[in-house]
């Protein structure tokens, strides 16, 4: 679990790193709030949409390792390439090819990591692996900030990127070493109806597509920043560090309040979060600070919790199909999403704000209602 967090944690300095510069980079090669919306949201459903075939080669075949290798390979290569990019239609190329390495490795990844967090508390083992992650993407924007500070260029970046991506595909190969074998870190046996996916599983389903339909991916967040000159260029990847700092403690603290309630750890993250878009886009420089951070929280809780319960109430030999179709389907809502606000953006802002803000809200109510039906499992 630590190793692969320790991954996740370098391969978070490159990719993070990158999305923190890429909305003013696609920017500066000419595209438009709507091009860099519609970008951000297909590159996610792209990924996101692999996933569905990845988990179920994953079920059928538990060849975990070749899975996550290959993935994080494609992953890891996209994005020093972008220092190569001379347009915007081959910088988009290659954000896809970035979220399409993330789409095949996730869902053996997580599966992975269901079973390595079986004696930690699937809450704090999630949360654990966020932290760790997150710690490389407050590490990455804040390294490009300073590379930026000191008059290099966006090109120079995105090739220096190259050291972080090697040293996580170095550690990679070194977990694949010392645990070939990732089920026989299972320690306990619980009973499970494996015919089908409980019925939780998509009343929660409906609550991700709510949540991810209403997310403002950053990358549209950082046009707007760069366009209104509500601060410096450079200022624009610190903003992005304090909200993987944010994301980061999220993880930890909601991880572990998530085993001790259950899914009301997820209900009240996603009603505090609710409000940051309102304060990015309105607030002025505090409130893109105070913005920042709670849309850090929304992002903790995403890769972790939103996680963990998906592992709580599916048996393992589905899990891979479960997380792949999480994440299609939180994907194509993405995708949605990004795209319908990044045309909005050019147009009507306090619409974008307004949808924003009620999808969230909803997506609370529907966890709400859940957390009242549900009785939580009884660990073993």
């Amino acid at each position: 679990m630590v190793l692969l967090g320790c991954v996740s944690l370098f391969g978070d300095v490159t990719y993070e790193g990158a999305r923190s510069i890429v909305g003013p980079y696609l920017g500066a090669l000419g595209a438009n709030g709507a091009i860099i919306g519609v970008a951000a949201g297909a590159s996610e459903l792209i990924g996101y949409g692999i996933r569905l075939g990845a988990g179920i080669v994953t079920d059928k075949t538990e060849r975990y390792w070749p899975l996550t290798i290959l993935g994080y390979v494609v992953n890891l290569a996209a994005v020093p390439l972008l220092a190569l990019a001379g347009n915007w239609p081959l910088a988009v190329a290659l954000l896809v090819l970035e979220r399409a390495g993330k789409g095949i490795r996730t869902p053996a990844r997580d599966a992975m990591l269901a079973y390595a967090t079986e004696t930690t508390g699937r809450g704090w083992g999630f949360g654990l692996h966020e932290a760790l992650d997150q710690t490389g993407a407050v590490s990455g924007p804040l390294l490009l900030a300073l590379i930026l500070a000191h008059q290099a260029g966006l090109r120079t970046c995105f090739a220096l990127l190259v050291i972080p991506a090697a040293t996580a595909l170095v550690i990679l190969g070194i977990a694949h070493g010392l645990y070939p074998d990732p089920a026989q870190l299972k320690v306990k046996k619980t009973e499970f109806a494996t015919d089908r996916f409980p019925r939780n599983f998509w009343i929660y389903l409906v609550a991700a597509v709510l949540i991810a339909f209403g997310y403002i991916d950053f990358p549209l967040i950082a046009f707007h920043f760069g366009r209104s000159e509500a601060m410096p260029t450079s200022w624009i990847p610190v903003l992005y560090a304090l909200a993987m700092a944010s994301a980061a403690l999220a993880a930890l603290v909601f991880g572990r309040l998530f085993d001790r309630i259950g899914l009301w750890a997820n209900f009240i993250a996603v009603a505090i979060g609710s409000i940051y878009s309102a304060l990015v886009f309105y607030g002025g420089l505090i409130g893109a600070i105070l913005g920042m951070f709670l849309w850090g929280i929304g992002m903790g809780v995403q890769e972790s919790i939103l996680r963990a319960y998906v592992a709580e109430i599916v048996a393992p030999e589905r899990r891979g199909r479960a997380y792949g179709l999480f994440g299609a389907v939180f994907g194509v809502a993405w995708f949605a999403g990004s795209a319908l606000l990044g045309v909005l953006y050019d147009h009507a802002l306090p619409l974008v704000v307004a949808l924003s803000m009620a999808f969230e809200a909803a997506a609370a109510l529907v966890l709400f209602a859940l957390a009242r039906s549900e009785r939580r499992p009884q660990q073993t």
